[in-house]
């Protein structure tokens, strides 16, 4: 299964985000598909960009976003 999902990048204790196509099964840093976005939750207020186009076409195709990543696209369209 694909799954759309955080990947953990930044130095410790300072986070910072890629959001990734990956396949389920892959660790959380390993191998991705493709990159659509980032997050950076260290900002205020905290900094989200996305390729909406890209997340829509994987989404069509079947990839499943993990929670977080559900509610950091909901909270982008809006």
């Amino acid at each position: 299964m694909v799954k759309i999902r955080l990947q953990r990048a930044g130095k410790k204790k300072a986070p910072f985000y890629h959001i990734v196509v990956a396949d389920s099964r892959a660790p959380r840093d390993g191998k991705i598909i493709e990159k659509i976005g980032t997050y950076n939750p260290m900002v205020e207020p905290s900094e989200l960009k996305l390729d909406k186009e890209k997340v829509a076409e994987w989404i069509k195709n079947g990839a499943k976003p993990t929670d977080t990543v559900k509610r950091l696209i909901e909270r982008e369209v809006k």
